[in-house]
């Protein structure tokens, strides 16, 4: 148990030492399995969130739930994103690039929730094609990371 979290430790809160491709494929399959369960959560539960004070009190249980959710799925999203970080940071240290091009997946990441999220609520003030840009950007720099840190171009050039 204690080797366990010493190497969860080591994984996921902070971002000295390197690992291998294998183990970055494995953990990253980790935090997106756990965000995707927690999405799913939201999606069943974000329509609770949304609510008219004209047509619905202020404080039902199911409204404050559905934002006490909102506030935890926020934060646990940030933590993983955080995680994501330090995981990736050693894997770039392992392939010889800087580990600071970790950040980059996560701070796009949140750059382009945040405009989908801006989008609809602003009333035309951020224009549509800023997302499209963002999502374009963001498919990308994931391509980028997943070609890089788990090894597919390694493998690519050992076949040539």
């Amino acid at each position: 148990m204690e080797a366990e979290h010493s190497r969860l430790f080591f994984l996921f809160r902070t971002d000295e030492g390197q690992i291998d491709a294998k183990t970055w494929w494995v953990n990253s399959a980790l935090l997106v399995a756990i965000f995707v369960v927690l999405t799913f959560g939201w999606s069943l539960v974000q329509p609770y969130a949304e609510h008219d004070l004209a047509k619905e009190p202020l404080f039902t249980f199911s409204i404050l739930a559905a934002n006490l959710y909102r506030l935890v799925y926020g934060f646990a999203s940030i933590l993983l994103l955080i995680c994501f970080y330090n995981l990736s940071a050693k894997r770039w240290r392992a392939v010889g690039r800087p580990a600071a091009l970790a950040g980059l997946l996560p701070f796009v990441t949140c750059i382009t929730w945040a405009l989908h999220w801006l989008e609809p609520r602003v009333g035309g003030e951020v224009p549509h094609f800023l997302v499209v840009i963002a999502d374009i950007l963001l498919i990308a720099i994931l391509a980028w990371n997943v070609i890089e840190l788990g090894g597919l171009l390694a493998a690519f050039r050992r076949r040539s």
